[in-house]
């Protein structure tokens, strides 16, 4: 009997060891819902759904639903979303919801967007409206203007359609020295991929794998590289170790870091603020969001620099004449008075905008088109060739172009992404108070300010130590191996203070690979000598770049040799670049992630924060659990 009860306490404890422990790691669950209008039961988009004790929140994608990871226990979630009651609810356990919300103004017709457009005869050369002082000018194809006046419809309904568009991206996979030895692409300084993503996690759900761009994840963030002391505008940094997910192969970080400029320091600006105040842009986190992050931006203006405003809609008009950066008070109620509705003619925007910057061009200063929009071009030049070719012709003209997309539902990623390569400029994806910061605040000169321009990596392989390498990232900046000395091919630019970081995953030569299946060659030689001067080297890195109003391409070049320190002996640089690109390949679903898995993911990330001044690594340690937990691999941040 006695031997009965002890091996039923055994038991016992057991049982209540592995409750317990499955609550412990069952902390967190997901509740998804979806919201649905009161009256005509269609789901509504753009709901925004906050957990009230953890400060966590969603926005509901085109199909009304959403995800939010909470703790277990009582819970209230808040539902608000602009000319909807805002509710409460309670939850508890409940991992699948159905609200409904009713709707408080009166409902109108969709507006045909012809009809929507009403046009009035210029009585004056500047008339006022809604936005104060603004002429509305009409152009044609050709840019020409003539003298209508637009005024847009207010408080209409659009329909929610989820029209989002992204570039295909084909992954790149392994090459042998011997068959391309030479690796060519442009830098690639934007970062809008990672806070797209983070957008999308945050509402969760997990991006299309077309969203992520592994370069701009890494480019996201700032390394401590070191700088140039000479006259030279960039450094080019190395650095090897093992691939966390692989450790048979090696890792190496090409870094590249642009001279630091004080602000006193950097020229003159001449900058257009271009906006998009179509009906697709009245969202809170669209048009409002904008115009936050361009009070931000006007703030760090000096009296030396210039602003102009221009906005688009069914027509292009512009708000404000080009105003010294002194007169702050005039720039900011120009500002306030924007508001949304109508069609969307980007091609008119953009051609008065160039205009305006050209007719106000400063030799040798900043001369900068900063186009907010969530992409959405519908009326005019629209396709991205016809885009592309139009950019193109600007950019000859010394302006350069940066590109601030927002919202969600109709984002055009593609289309935005051609607009700021093609203008020699950067596109960030602004979705936070705290990311506008970032990149208008913190990161000013970097994100306005070019030091380098048409900045291009060459990277040559030794046969001889290398057996095969992978770009990671960078799918769309591939260039061919003759644009690295051709001065005309266009390529990325660096701005003041940018790191710009690339990596390669490196098999050595008598490591064993599975990627590595092609048949031996019948016609040619296949087996490398071994120069005895090029023992040891890996690679030689090249990179071209000029001046900001230069014509030749200046040339650096570096060797990399084989020498590897291990993940604990290396810099926090790569240690938190390679941790960023596992995560970008886990996002991928990558057939190329190897070991890597999101707790392993997680354990590097939380080794490799390092300095965190502004809290940009923790946040991402915080999307790599949540998307874990999507995913369905849960991981828990102890």
């Amino acid at each position: 009997m006695k031997k009965h009860m002890i091996t039923l306490l055994a038991l016992l404890t057991v049982l209540v060891t592995l409750v317990l422990s499955s609550f412990a790691v069952a902390e967190d669950w997901k509740v998804t819902g979806t919201i649905l209008d009161e009256e005509t039961k269609a789901p509504i988009s753009g709901v925004v759904v906050k957990l009230e004790a953890a400060g966590r929140q969603a926005i509901t994608d085109a199909q009304g639903a959403f995800t939010i990871v909470a703790q277990r226990g009582n819970q209230v979630l808040t539902i608000e979303k602009k000319g909807y009651q805002h509710k409460r609810v309670a939850i508890n356990h409940q991992h699948e919801l159905e609200i409904s919300l009713r709707y408080m103004l009166p409902r109108r017709e969709q507006p045909v967007v012809d009809d929507a457009m009403e046009e009035v005869e210029v009585l004056e050369e500047v008339v006022t409206m809604d936005m104060s002082h603004v002429r509305m000018d009409r152009m044609n194809a050709s840019g020409i203007a003539h003298g209508k006046m637009y005024a847009p419809p207010h408080d209409v309904q659009y329909p929610n359609y989820n029209t989002e568009e992204y570039a295909t991206i084909h992954e790149n996979i392994f090459h042998t020295p011997q068959d391309e030895p030479l690796s060519t692409f442009s830098i690639d300084v934007d970062a809008a991929s990672y806070s797209n993503m983070r957008r999308f996690v945050n509402q969760g759900q997990l991006p299309p794998k077309d969203a992520v761009r592994i370069e701009e994840m890494i480019n996201y963030f700032n390394y401590a590289y070191h700088t140039p002391e000479d006259d030279k505008p960039l450094l080019v940094n190395t650095e090897t170790i093992p691939a966390p997910w692989n450790p048979k192969h090696q890792l190496v970080q090409v870094g590249i870091k642009g001279k630091e400029i004080e602000k006193d320091q950097l020229p003159a600006s001449n900058i257009v603020f271009l906006l998009d105040v179509s009906g697709s842009m009245n969202q809170p986190n669209k048009l409002p969001l904008l115009k936050s992050a361009y009070k931000m931006l006007v703030q760090q203006l000096r009296d030396e620099d210039r602003v102009a405003i221009v906005v688009y809609a069914g027509a292009a008009g512009m708000v404000l004449p080009s105003t010294s950066g002194e007169d702050k008070s005039t720039i900011l109620k120009a500002i306030d008075e924007l508001k949304a509705g109508g069609s969307t003619a980007g091609g008119a925007g953009i051609e008065l905008a160039y205009k305006i910057a050209v007719d106000n061009f400063i030799e040798g200063g900043n001369n900068r088109v900063i186009l907010a929009t969530d992409g959405d071009f519908n009326t005019g030049a629209s396709s991205n060739a016809q885009m592309e070719r139009r950019i193109e012709q600007k950019r000859e003209a010394g302006v350069c172009l940066t590109v601030l997309g927002v919202g969600m539902g109709n984002s055009k990623d593609s289309k935005m992404e051609i607009l700021a390569d093609k203008g020699n400029g950067n596109y960030a994806y602004i979705d936070t108070m705290k990311e506008a910061k970032k990149v208008l605040v913190s990161e000013f000169g970097g994100t306005l300010f070019t030091i380098a321009k048409d900045v291009k990596i060459q990277v040559e392989f030794n046969p001889a130590e290398v057996q095969a390498y992978r770009l990671i990232g960078y799918e769309n900046r591939k260039l061919n191996k003759e644009d690295f000395n051709n001065d005309k091919k266009d390529a990325g630019e660096l701005g003041a203070g940018h790191t710009v970081t690339a990596l390669y995953e490196i098999i050595p030569v008598g490591v064993e690979s599975s990627v590595l299946s092609v048949d031996p060659l019948k016609y040619q030689q296949t087996t490398p000598t071994k120069p005895g001067k090029s023992v040891g080297e890996w690679m030689t890195v090249k990179v071209r770049y000029k001046a900001p109003d230069g014509d030749k391409s200046e040339l650096i070049a570096e060797t990399i040799t084989a020498k590897s320190a291990g993940f604990e002996k290396s810099t926090d640089n790569i240690r938190w670049s390679s941790t960023v690109a596992a995560f970008g390949m886990m996002l991928r679903q990558s057939e190329f992630a190897g070991d890597a898995t999101y707790a392993s993911v997680l354990d590097w990330a939380k080794e490799a924060k390092g300095t965190d001044e502004f809290g940009y690594r923790s946040e991402m340690i915080q999307l790599i659990e949540m998307a874990g937990l999507l995913q369905g691999e849960p991981v828990m941040n102890e």
